[in-house]
């Protein structure tokens, strides 16, 4: 359904699908590519997202957009917008797109594979694979010198150097290497705090280059890329067909101006990749694979512990309220930059794994929620202009409708747990602990008497009664978990922590009484 936007925005050749009325075209509409999730969308989530991309339109437009949800391996819901190029050929999931610096993960997991290749350590510094930064004079003399991890976190005392890096891509390697041994001027002491270097991601891509025996482009190609089935992804512009390209434009005197397609160089590792929509969800497919830590065989190009490394928050933690939170939200998100990814734990997803991109011409964004395996993620051709609000929001929607719930989570990973909570049960329907003799860690009666905790049995019993039934665990690891029992009078929530004895016996029991 074209809508005219010209009253509303400055996209004045641009029809795009309503997204307000999302939910009613995803059964029909040709240029919506939809399948359900397990469990499905409700409408009303579907609506809730479609708003928070037409509000994106409004704020800030941009003249085409792709959008995908991706769960159980593939994508389950997504939705085009807008146009290729201004006057011509729509969006669609298989157009191309530049994602700038949502390509820092490649390099990162690059990496983390030569480390697991035993041609790096994480630990080395920087220079014993870059000899031209060996004549670097430091900021102090008591200065570290720079090690890959301090490149991986953004801690290396480079100064942020957005926009600058992005117009360095088309440095040649020959340039590059004359920029290494010029030295750079530093931004602050090494390791005091993080501060976002696309230089320091350039770095790496040398280490990855000087290591493997070949370009990063060709090393991530070959043994990152290529293994996933990523066929349409590439560094080099020029391999991409003209007609399946997104043009990137930026908004200047009431006008489109097309930016310049810059090709591919030195500083690509920091945001030189261009996939298109199922490329891209086949990589954080295979990144969201890497959860739970389990048994059983690899299956990616990359072991899935390494990957787990990934959502490792390396150093300075970043308080901030949720960007695109509705009013008075009381979450907020504390983000320390992993490798490749910013982190945070997130009040409706859990663990999440989130990075922007933004570079002359387009903008990009991305949230995996891998304890709840699923992702999603927005690429769009305007200038900096990343779609990370709508894309949080998507997430938020389906969270708050039950939508993405992964009910494997749930399950006890331990079933000695299960066997604890039985034997609590027990004790607390008999009033006394005599039914988990032998099931006590040592210190749990000194903290504690037998006696007291009959008292204590007694007076939840006052405020909730029997509790007949209970509710699934929630375990919080293999050792702890959280229960809620039904009851007479109200409901029962509770804590069992197993102690690291062996066998694990129960270190500490909690109750907290809800009563009607």
């Amino acid at each position: 359904m074209p809508v005219d936007t010209r009253a509303r925005n400055p996209v004045k050749t641009v029809n795009f699908v309503n997204w307000t009325v999302l939910a009613a075209l995803l059964a029909t509409a040709p240029s919506l590519a939809a399948a359900q999730a397990h469990p499905p969308v409700p409408p009303a989530a579907l609506v809730e997202i479609g708003d928070a991309f037409a509000s994106f339109q409004q704020r800030t437009p941009v003249p085409g957009l792709v959008y995908a949800v991706v769960k159980d391996g593939k994508i389950v819901l997504s939705a085009m917008q807008g146009v290729q190029t201004i006057g011509g050929a729509p969006v669609t999931l298989d157009t191309r797109f530049r994602i700038a610096s949502m390509s820092k993960a490649f390099t990162a997991l690059a990496i983390l594979k030569l480390r697991d290749e035993g041609k790096l350590a994480l630990d080395d510094l920087a220079e014993k694979h870059i000899p031209e930064m060996r004549g670097w004079k430091y900021p102090t003399s008591d200065s570290p010198r720079i090690r890959i991890r301090d490149l991986l976190a953004h801690v290396g005392g480079f100064v942020t150097d957005d926009p600058w890096g992005d117009r360095q891509q088309v440095l040649t390697e020959a340039e590059f290497t004359a920029m290494i041994a010029a030295g750079v001027p530093w931004g602050r002491p090494l390791q005091s705090q993080h501060e976002y270097s696309n230089f320091g991601y350039a770095l790496l891509g040398r280490i990855v280059t000087n290591t493997s025996g070949k370009p990063y482009q060709a090393y991530i190609r070959d043994t990152i890329m290529q293994p996933l089935g990523m066929s349409a992804t590439t560094y080099d512009i020029t391999q991409v067909p003209r007609d399946k390209l997104a043009i990137g434009y930026r908004w200047e005197n009431e006008a489109w101006v097309e930016e310049p397609s810059m090709r591919d160089g030195a500083f690509g590792a920091m945001g030189g990749v261009i996939t298109t929509a199922p490329d891209y969800a086949r990589w954080v497919a295979f990144l969201l694979a890497a959860w739970p830590s389990r048994d059983g065989p690899e299956t990616g190009p990359v072991k899935r512990a390494t990957v787990r490394e990934m959502a490792q928050g390396l150093n300075f933690v970043r308080i901030a309220p949720r960007n695109g939170a509705p009013e008075g939200d009381k979450c907020v998100h504390a983000f320390a930059y992993g490798m490749g990814m910013r982190v945070t734990p997130d009040c409706n997803l859990g663990l999440t794994l989130s990075h922007g991109g933004g570079y002359p011409g387009y903008g990009s964004f991305v949230v995996l929620a891998p304890e709840l395996g699923i992702a999603a993620f927005g690429f769009a051709n305007r200038t900096y202009q990343a779609p990370a609000v709508p894309v949080w929001q998507s997430l938020w929607a389906m969270a708050k409708a039950g939508a993405i719930v992964n009910y494997d989570k749930y399950k006890p990973l331990n079933p000695l747990l299960t066997q604890m909570q039985d034997a609590v049960r027990t004790a607390y329907a008999a009033g006394t602990l005599a039914p988990l003799e032998g099931k006590l860690a040592m210190n749990f009666t000194m903290d504690r008497s037998a006696e007291n905790w009959v008292k204590e049995f007694a007076r939840i019993k006052a405020m909730v009664g029997d509790c007949p039934t209970a509710e699934p665990l929630l375990p919080n690891n293999y050792l702890s978990t959280s229960f809620r029992w039904n009851c007479a009078k109200g409901k029962l929530d509770g804590q069992i922590l197993l102690a690291p004895t062996n066998p694990p016996t129960i270190q500490a029991l909690r109750f907290a009484p809800r009563p009607d």
